[in-house]
Formats: structure tokens, C-alpha cells, sequence
């Protein structure tokens, strides 16, 4: 018979006002020397903890297990490991505990038990169809629920193992040892509701459900949130309801917002969800130092009901999880905050807090404030409150479960035992190690992290507008700044954060605020009293203030034209000379890259541009540099740039000075130049010293790396071929690369902006040549790479076969749109003013014929051209899917967490898009105003189309994808079509643009380029009338739906079968009506951020895709 323990306080929704602190039992404190952290060690600790300020305990698992997933393996509900202590020591901590005012919550793990269990080993052995055998979910056959993820797919091939025993197939989501039960049968809730009134009678406070949404399994469904869980969790509720007062269940739901809240339901279910999706943004935000993902993710949080309260954290104590970030999220995460692999694990990171932050003090604050303001009960981590360390070495999650570190004694005074003994050693990274990073040397020192994670924890309880408050987001034009009032009835927190490692200022709009002083919370410093909306504060690098908004009376009772640089006279031989080195990187290189739109917005960031290596590539007489640039930045990630550069002398340097300033870096002499410095390959120079780079298999030793030369397999005599004829060079400028053609056969391509890592461009361009057998794209010859280290390299250069193109398809298309409207216009006066649209998408048009009126406007030939490409680009996809076995091109189903976060991302960047253009509207040019105010009021249509990405499961595949596959990128070589460029957007990061995608997202892009170039045709060509494009206009619409559908209807058909895109018209339709959408809000903000004077092109674009031309 248990003996009840009465919790602590009588307020029913104790959880709402609580600070959790999370801790394992065997991490905490060893009483007794046997290596392993105990009940009664932690009751000897409860003073500290009570002393920091906590009010509740969160205690992870300390039942029975075999220990081969941290206890969540659990062997006896009923039961404590004799490691951790006995029913007696648990009680005695109950008691302790609420004594202090320490709430208690302990774990259930409902959905799964360890192998170990008596009710598993008494399953496998019992008949098949029994009520002990259905304890479980078993199968005879290992394809069932195929829709269900892998959650540890670190770790676990499948979600079904066969048991030899029963020989059958069991189902578990987790580890393989980890049986899911089947709640299907009603012995299972009879058992489980059993357990809970045991902890409870005790006087355990409150439960957190472990991996509640997988409860349920159903055919046709992923095995996540099915409805009969949530019917099970407030039948759970109804029970602990009727027979205790003041207890919670926490849900454990890693999902996205929308999904979590469901196991609030009306506020009979859980008391609590844990808000995960928050979590990873936190850390987004300060590394981008860009309120957006922020202020994104709590706008789609959902209200919840009366009494519900959410769980917020910095990390989970397992990893910092990123399940619910969109895979562009995830890349960016895994690049910031966890660049060694090591660290990765399933999709988390399995780092501690300060290490994640670099153990930068002002950035561990500025997180703990972000936590202890925002909506919801904060949970804070053992050892994160000393600025703890870690240690991914260890394996699995076990970095960070190391000992808490209480003193600089021997095993960091968590443990008298021999060091040896100890479950996990002591952290001892000289960073974190335990002599320095303790809570005895803290509580010593006022300054320490400790102390101030004292003063924050009081600061938070003594708000109730923290803990029971409604959220609103000021919106200052400074996006580094984010900014907050939290209010509960007359009490209002104002929360000010600076995201960037820089100095801020801001004006925040405190419109209705007239009259209230600002008062700081921790020195209750008065600022200055609130007179007109607009309030300026500055903050310090990751600063952040807190202010009581109080009444005032109760206040007062408490580049121009580009000339280029002179340098000094220098010859060719030696033109990098220390000197003249440092010249160029202080005086040339900084104004050329921002000049040329290098740099982008990052070009006021600029602290140095850096010339790492100068190969020299020229022939005598013509001096030539393969040059590698690093830009160093005062915020942000170093970025590398190749150049290839020329010094030309004489009439040829001023010939350049009066015909191609644009290309001219810097010039040499006093009066009239001698020499100048270009970036371009000198038209007099021959390839051999340039195909000699990748005609020879060897390294070239430069100042700080290598160049590493990697010919393609059976080419290496071609390219000896192209080094013996030494042709002369052509030269082709590109923003994104630089080519030189040697001859008619060789293209050597400089990339103008490089990455560490695979470059997709070689990455593609190599798979389609040696593995897939494509024959459409230039056939690949090799790359020349840039190594630092062993571990580190970047793609400088590739060479492919040349092709000898006549265009490419935006030519074509240009064409093509220019024939059809001098026919239109031509029989103006035999036709219908405005054409009948037989169809309103491609998708639409697609296969459908047109009536041959129109037919014959547009031109068989012009049809057959865009059915070609159709087919071209069909067979492409099916070739970027012929590998199963290489993971970087094996295809992968699509699933509905994944369309989750795909609609994340677009509806997220969508958002960002409208935010500047309101912020620009005054800055458009007047033509465009009315059109930007038109898409600003489609907002919602146009998030509503997005959702339409949520609607329906999607039987499809994602695949590695060209990436920008606009017409310009479609070159055309006699009667067929090459396609070229495969580096993707360059302004992406590299793995960024390596992951797999739907092959719809090119078809988007290809279907957008032809919108845009009939849209360039009919507003800026300069022999149209004005009264012609007003008559033109729906005869334009006609030609982009028709021509695209003439695309669509080959390309359909050659990846028929293939699963590469939906088989049902509807399914096509959503994706590429919500890639297109995307697709135009891109191009809008990339006008808006740089603008060209072509704004108008996506304004239009979007309202036809919305359908609101009006």
C-alpha cells in the first residue's frame, strides 16, 4: 500500500507559474561512492536547489532497465533501480522535496517498454491472438505502416525486428529493444492507468508523457497524432481528474505547433505540451541575427485553452532537437552550431548549451532571457545554470548526462568513488573543465553565470505576465532587434533584445503607451517616461532590457561612378610583391567585389578582402592569376571568391580604360596608365598554361593550401590534345563564373563565388556524365580544388566539353513570344479582342489540344520547341533518379512531416517578402504602387494556396534537382537542348543546395522563366505601342499557358510511372501552383532588396497566379 506525500501548494495550476529544472538522478550527486548519482544524493542537494529558485523537479526515468537508452528502456513501472536508490528514498525525496516547495514530475513512457519487460517476455511466448501476446503490435510481415517514419535513423533500419521467439514481427518507433505496446487492446489502458495511480497516490505532482503522438498505428497514415490518442489522453484525464486534485500531464509531442496544441484538446487532455518547434528558432535567431524565425513560429502558435500553459527550452536533455525545422533549417543549424559531424545525431544536435553558443557569456544570456520571457513555463537543464560543458565523444547522447560539477575536488565533488567508477568521467576540456566550471567557485563570485541565473529565475516569478500573460511583437525597422510586451491584466513587461554580436539601436513604436515609464527590472534604473510613439533605444552587442511599464505618477513615485585606384608602377614579374599585395587587398580588392554586386547586402559588413593564393595561368608577354579571395566580415562567415585577372600593358591596357571600364580593377603609372589590372583572360593569350593545370595530375603548393587537380576518367588526353594545339583563349563573363573556351572543344569555368564542401555543379554534372549516361548536358572533364587541411576543400574550377550553341532557350523563347505577337497584332481586325483561356494552369493545358485559330498564331514549330524541352527536362528528373545505392542520389518518398516542413519554409519566406514590401511601398516606383498594394491585400489568398500543400498525403519522391533551372540555362546546340549550370543559387550555402527536392521545383522555375521573359516581351519592349500591350495582355496570358502546357503535356509523359511527381492532375497542380507562388515572391524580394527597375515583372506575376488581374 503506498503512503501519500501532499504536494506542495493548493494551486491547481501550480505548472502555469512553475520553473522546471530537469535532471537525472544518476547525474546529480553520488551519496554513497559507488560511481553513480542517487536518490539520497539529490536530496542532500535540494537546498541548492531551492536556493537557485526552482520550483519544480523534472526527474528523468529511475525505473528498472537495461540502461541502453538512458532508463527511457523500461523494465518495471513499479519499481526504482537499486542503482538510484529504493521506494524508501523515493518517498523520503517526495517528502523533502515538497517541504521546499519543490513540485515533483516524473516520467511515464507510454508508448514503449524495454524487451526486458516481464509483459514483453511473457508476449512472446504466449499464442498468437491472446490478451498477453496483443500486449504488443505484432505482424507476420515487416511492410506494414510504410508511411511511419524512422525516428533514430542513426540507428534503426526499420521500424519492425523479428523476434525469434514468437516469430513475428513486433513494432517499435524507437530503438529495436524498445517494443511498442498496442493500444488497441484495453488490458493495455487498464495496466498503464494502473502505473499512473500508483505515482500519484504517492504524491508525484505531475507526469510527463514520453513519445505520446505514436501511441496509435493505423494503414495509410504516418502513426503520428492519430485521433484515437487523443481520445486515450483525455480518457487518462478524466480518470486522474475524478481522483486527484492538482496534478499535470505534461506531452511529450514533438510536433508542429498546430499539432502539439491538439493534445491541449478543450482543456481536457494534457495539461501541458512542450513547445519544440521554438526551441531551434531561438538559436536561428541569434546566429542570423534576424528576429523573423522567431516572430514567425509564435504567429502560428495556436491559442490555447483555459488552463493549458506551454513547456519551452534551449534544448532537450537529450540533443538540441531539430525535427520540426524544415530541411533548409536543419542545414543551416547543422552548419552553425555543429560543424564536427560528431556532434550530429538523428536530427539533433548533441551539444550542451554553452558549448552551442561558443561558451560566449553575453549569447548564453541573451538565450535565458528569451526563455524566461516568452510564453510558456520554462525548463532549464542540470549544468546549464553553471555554464556546464560536454563531451559528444562518449557516444549516443551520453555528452551530456556527464556528472554535475559541484566543486574542483577530485570527480568534480560529484563522487568519492575511484574516477574510474564513475558511469560517465568528468568533463576535463580545458574550456569547461571542472575545476574552473563549478557551483562552488560560482556561488563564491557575484559576476558568475550562477548568480545571475539566480537573479533572472526571481525575476520571472515575480511576473505574473511572464508565466499567465498574452504575447505582442513590436516590429522596429532594425529586424536585429527583437522586441515584446508580455501582460497580464494592469501589468506589462516591455522584453528589448539585441540578436547581434554588434551594437544596436532601434525606434520602437509604443503608440498608446504615452505616459508610462520604462523601469529596468533588475536595477530599477528609470528611463526615460514614453511622450511620442516613436521610443529610440540602443542596446549593446546581445544586450537585452526588461522594463516594468509603469504610469508615470507611479513611476515618479518609485558609390557614385567608379574611378579606379593609382598604384605604384610594377612589372609583370612582380606584380604580387608583398607591396603591391597589400595594395590591392586594402585599396582594390574591397571596391571591385562590392562594385561588380559581389558582396551583395553583406558589402557593409566588408572588414578586409584577403588574396589567399595567385596561380599564375598565362603565357609570356601575357601575365594571367587564377586569383582566391577570402571576404572577412565584421558579422558573418568568411566567403571565398575566384578571379581570374590580367595586367595588360600599352594600347591593349588603354583600350580597356575606354571600352571596358566595367571589368577594370585598378590602374598602374602616374599620369597615363601603363599598365591595368582586369578581370578578364587576355584575348591574346593561349590556353596551354591554363589546360596544364588540369593536364597534370599533381598538386601546386600555394601560401596557404594547395590546388588539387582531378582529371575525369579517359579525358586526361583530350585535354593534353586541347594543351598541344594552344588556342587561342575566349573569354565569357558571368556574374557567377568565369569561363575560358580553349579551342572548340575545352571550357575551363572559374567559380566567382566558392564554398567548402561538394559543389553541386561538379557534384551533377559528374553523376549525369559517368553514372546516369545523360547525354544533354556537356560531357565532364575535371576539377581543380582549393585544400586547407585535409578536411577542408572547395571547388575552384571545372572543365567540361565546350558546346557550340546558338542561344539558349530565353533567346527562343523571346523569339518565339515576339512571332506570335506580330501575327496577333497582324490579325487584329479579323479576331476577338481578348482570346478564350481553355485553360487557366499548365497543368490544365497540359495534353488538352487548342482550337487550331490559335493554333496556327502560335506556331507549330514554336509548339514543337517547347515539347522538345518538356521531354528534355522529363528525362533529366528520371535520370537524377537512376541511383538507389549512392545516398546523395537515391530518391526518397515524400511524407507528410516533410509537406509540413516544405509549407513552413515557403509560407514563412512569403511572410518575409510582404514585410519588405509594405516596408518599400514608398520607395516603388509609382507605376508599380497600385499592383504592390494589390498582392499586399491577396496575403491570405495567397497562404491559402500554400496550404493546399497540406491537404493530402503526396505519393511522390524528392530527388537531387538542377536547382535554377531557368531558360538561360537551357542552351541550344542545332535541334536539341543542352542543359548547363547545375551549381544552383549561388547565394545558398552549399549543402543548402544539395539536398533532394521535388522535381516540380524546376519545372516552376523553367514555367516562371517563360512567365517572365512573355511578361519582359510585352512591358519593356520598345517597338510595342502602349495601345498594343494593352491589347496584348490576355493574348500574352494565352501563349504562357499554352506554351507551358506544351511543356507540362511531354514532360508528364516522359516521368510517367516514375513516382517522381503525383499520377493525379490535382496533386501536380498543388505542388507547382505553390512553387510558382514561391517562386515570384523570391524574385519580388530579390527586385526589392537590389532593384533593377523590373519590380513590376513579379507584381504582375503573383496576381496572375492568384488569379486577381482584376
Amino acid at each position: 500500500m503506498s503512503i501519500m506525500i501532499e504536494p506542495a501548494g493548493l494551486d491547481p495550476q501550480w505548472y502555469r507559474d512553475a520553473i522546471i529544472y530537469e535532471l537525472h538522478i544518476k547525474s546529480f550527486h553520488d551519496s554513497d561512492g559507488d560511481g553513480m548519482g542517487d536518490m539520497a544524493g539529490l536530496i542532500e542537494k535540494l537546498d541548492y536547489l531551492q536556493d537557485l529558485g526552482v520550483t519544480a523537479l523534472w526527474l528523468l526515468p529511475f525505473y528498472p532497465s537495461p540502461l541502453r537508452d538512458d532508463g527511457y528502456d523500461i523494465a518495471d513501472y513499479m519499481s526504482i533501480n537499486p542503482d538510484y536508490g529504493s521506494m524508501a528514498d523515493f518517498r523520503k525525496l517526495l517528502r523533502e522535496a515538497h517541504s521546499r516547495g519543490l513540485r515533483v514530475i516524473t516520467e511515464l513512457v507510454l508508448n514503449h517498454t524495454s524487451d526486458q519487460h516481464a509483459w514483453f517476455r511473457r508476449a512472446r511466448r504466449a499464442p498468437a491472438g491472446s490478451e498477453e501476446r496483443d500486449f504488443y503490435v505484432w505482424s507476420d510481415t515487416s511492410d506494414r505502416y510504410k508511411d511511419a517514419r524512422i525516428i533514430f535513423k542513426d540507428f534503426e533500419p526499420s521500424n519492425w525486428s523479428w523476434d525469434p521467439v514468437a516469430r513475428a514481427y513486433y513494432w517499435h518507433r524507437f530503438y529495436h529493444h524498445q517494443p511498442d505496446l498496442n493500444y488497441e487492446n484495453p488490458a493495455v489502458h487498464k495496466a498503464m492507468f494502473r502505473v499512473i495511480d500508483f505515482w500519484l497516490d504517492m504524491g508525484v505532482d505531475g507526469v510527463r508523457l514520453d513519445a505520446v503522438p505514436y501511441l496509435y498505428e493505423e494503414e495509410g497514415t504516418n502513426c503520428e497524432n492519430l485521433p484515437r490518442t487523443h481520445d486515450f489522453l483525455k480518457a487518462l484525464r478524466s480518470h486522474i481528474d475524478s481522483r486527484f486534485q492538482g496534478r499535470m500531464l505534461l506531452a511529450e509531442a514533438n510536433q508542429w505547433p498546430e499539432d502539439a496544441a491538439r493534445y491541449f484538446g478543450d482543456g481536457d487532455s494534457c495539461h501541458m505540451a512542450f513547445h519544440f518547434p521554438l526551441m531551434p528558432r531561438m538559436f536561428m535567431a541569434i546566429e542570423m541575427e534576424d528576429r523573423h524565425p522567431v516572430i514567425d513560429i509564435m504567429e502560428q502558435t495556436p491559442e490555447l485553452p483555459d488552463g493549458c500553459q506551454w513547456a519551452i527550452f534551449l534544448r532537450n536533455h537529450d540533443e538540441l532537437t531539430l525535427e520540426m525545422v524544415t530541411d533548409e533549417e536543419r542545414d543551416y543549424m547543422y552548419r552553425m552550431y555543429a560543424r564536427d559531424p560528431r556532434a550530429r545525431i538523428n536530427l539533433g544536435i548533441r551539444r550542451r548549451l554553452a558549448p552551442l553558443l561558443g561558451n560566449d557569456r553575453r549569447r548564453v544570456e541573451l538565450l535565458n532571457v528569451l526563455l524566461f520571457t516568452m510564453p510558456g513555463t520554462p525548463v532549464l537543464y542540470y549544468g546549464d545554470e553553471i555554464g556546464m560543458g560536454d563531451n559528444y565523444y562518449l557516444g549516443d547522447r551520453d555528452g551530456v548526462r556527464t556528472p554535475m560539477q559541484w566543486s574542483a575536488d577530485r570527480n568534480a565533488g560529484f563522487s568519492r568513488s575511484n574516477p574510474q567508477r564513475l558511469f560517465l568521467p568528468v568533463v576535463i576540456d580545458p574550456e569547461y573543465h571542472y575545476e574552473a566550471v563549478n557551483v562552488e567557485t560560482q556561488q563564491s563570485n557575484k559576476s558568475s553565470l550562477l548568480w545571475w541565473m539566480k537573479r533572472i529565475i526571481a525575476m520571472r516569478r515575480r511576473y505574473t505576465a511572464f508565466s499567465r500573460g498574452g504575447i505582442s511583437f513590436l516590429r522596429p525597422e532594425n529586424s536585429r532587434v527583437l522586441a515584446y510586451m508580455r501582460s497580464s491584466g494592469e501589468e506589462h513587461v516591455l522584453v528589448v533584445t539585441n540578436l547581434s554580436r554588434h551594437a544596436q539601436a532601434a525606434s520602437l513604436d509604443l503608440s498608446g503607451w504615452e505616459g508610462y515609464r520604462p523601469v529596468e527590472v533588475f536595477s530599477n534604473t528609470r528611463f526615460p517616461a514614453v511622450r511620442q510613439p516613436a521610443y529610440t533605444i540602443t542596446l549593446n552587442p546581445y544586450g537585452y532590457y526588461i522594463f516594468h511599464m509603469r504610469r508615470e505618477e507611479a513611476a515618479e513615485a518609485l558609390t557614385g561612378l567608379f574611378s579606379p585606384p593609382m598604384l605604384m608602377p610594377v612589372s609583370g614579374a612582380r606584380f604580387l610583391d608583398v607591396e603591391v599585395r597589400e595594395a590591392l587587398q586594402r585599396r582594390v580588392l574591397p571596391g571591385y567585389l562590392t562594385r561588380r554586386g559581389l558582396l551583395g547586402t553583406s558589402a557593409v559588413q566588408l572588414r578586409e578582402a584577403v588574396i589567399l593564393e595567385a596561380v599564375p595561368v598565362g603565357g609570356k608577354g601575357a601575365p594571367s592569376w587564377l586569383l582566391i579571395v577570402e571576404a572577412r566580415y565584421q558579422e558573418r562567415q568568411p566567403e571565398w571568391f575566384g578571379m581570374l585577372v590580367s595586367l595588360l600593358a600599352g594600347e591593349p591596357a588603354r583600350q580597356t580604360v575606354r571600352e571596358a571600364p566595367v571589368h577594370l580593377m585598378c590602374t598602374f603609372g602616374e599620369d597615363a596608365p601603363e599598365a591595368v589590372l582586369v578581370e578578364s583572360f587576355d584575348a591574346s593569350c593561349r590556353c596551354g598554361a591554363l589546360l596544364q593545370l588540369v593536364s597534370r595530375t599533381q598538386t601546386v603548393k600555394g601560401r596557404h593550401g594547395e590546388l588539387a587537380v582531378a582529371p575525369a576518367g579517359g579525358t586526361r588526353g583530350r585535354v593534353r590534345a586541347a594543351c598541344a594545339e594552344d588556342a587561342p583563349a575566349l573569354w565569357k563573363p558571368h556574374i557567377h563564373a568565369t569561363s575560358v573556351v580553349c579551342g572548340e572543344s575545352v571550357l575551363f569555368k572559374v567559380y566567382r563565388r566558392m564554398d567548402e564542401g561538394v559543389n553541386p555543379d561538379v557534384e551533377l554534372l559528374r553523376f549525369l556524365t559517368e553514372e546516369a549516361g545523360y547525354p544533354h548536358v556537356p560531357a565532364y572533364m575535371g576539377v581543380v580544388e582549393y585544400r586547407r587541411s585535409r578536411t577542408s576543400s572547395m571547388a575552384v574550377a571545372m572543365l567540361h566539353e565546350y558546346v557550340q550553341a546558338q542561344g539558349d532557350a530565353q533567346e527562343m523563347c523571346r523569339d518565339m513570344v515576339r512571332r506570335f505577337f506580330d501575327r496577333v497584332l497582324a490579325a487584329r481586325g479579323e479576331m476577338d479582342i481578348r482570346p478564350r483561356l481553355y485553360a487557366r494552369s499548365p497543368v490544365e493545358a497540359a495534353g488538352r489540344p487548342l482550337p487550331q485559330e490559335y493554333r496556327e498564331l502560335m506556331g507549330d514549330m514554336d509548339f514543337a520547341g517547347m515539347q522538345l524541352l518538356g521531354r528534355r527536362v522529363g528525362e533529366l528528373h528520371r535520370a537524377l533518379a537512376f541511383s538507389s545505392e549512392d545516398s546523395a542520389f537515391a530518391p526518397e518518398p515524400f511524407s507528410t512531416l516533410y509537406q509540413r516542413s516544405v509549407y513552413q519554409g515557403m509560407q514563412s519566406r512569403v511572410k518575409q517578402v510582404l514585410t519588405r514590401l509594405e516596408r518599400s511601398l514608398a520607395l516603388l516606383p509609382e507605376s508599380a504602387r497600385d499592383d504592390a498594394a494589390r498582392v499586399l491585400e491577396l496575403r491570405e489568398e495567397a497562404l491559402r494556396r500554400m496550404r493546399g500543400f497540406l491537404t493530402r498525403k503526396l505519393d511522390c519522391l524528392k530527388i537531387r534537382v538542377h536547382g535554377n533551372l531557368h531558360l538561360g540555362n537551357v542552351l541550344r546546340s542545332g535541334r536539341e537542348y543542352v542543359i548547363v549550370n547545375f551549381e544552383g543559387r549561388p547565394d545558398k550555402s552549399l549543402s543548402e543546395r544539395r539536398l533532394k527536392r521535388s522535381p516540380l521545383r524546376d519545372v516552376a522555375d523553367l514555367v516562371r522563366s517563360v512567365h517572365y521573359t512573355v511578361l519582359t516581351v510585352l512591358m519593356h519592349e520598345s517597338v510595342l505601342r502602349p495601345e498594343d500591350r494593352a491589347f496584348l495582355e490576355p493574348w500574352a496570358d494565352l501563349w504562357r499557358i499554352e506554351a507551358s502546357g506544351a511543356f507540362m503535356t511531354t514532360y508528364l509523359e516522359a516521368v510517367g510511372g516514375s513516382r517522381l511527381v503525383p499520377e493525379n492532375e490535382q496533386g501536380v497542380q498543388v505542388l507547382l501552383e505553390a512553387f510558382l507562388l514561391e517562386k515570384a515572391f523570391m524574385e519580388l524580394d530579390a527586385e526589392l532588396k537590389a532593384p533593377s527597375g523590373m519590380v513590376g515583372l513579379p507584381l504582375a506575376a503573383i496576381i496572375t497566379l492568384l488569379g486577381a488581374e482584376g
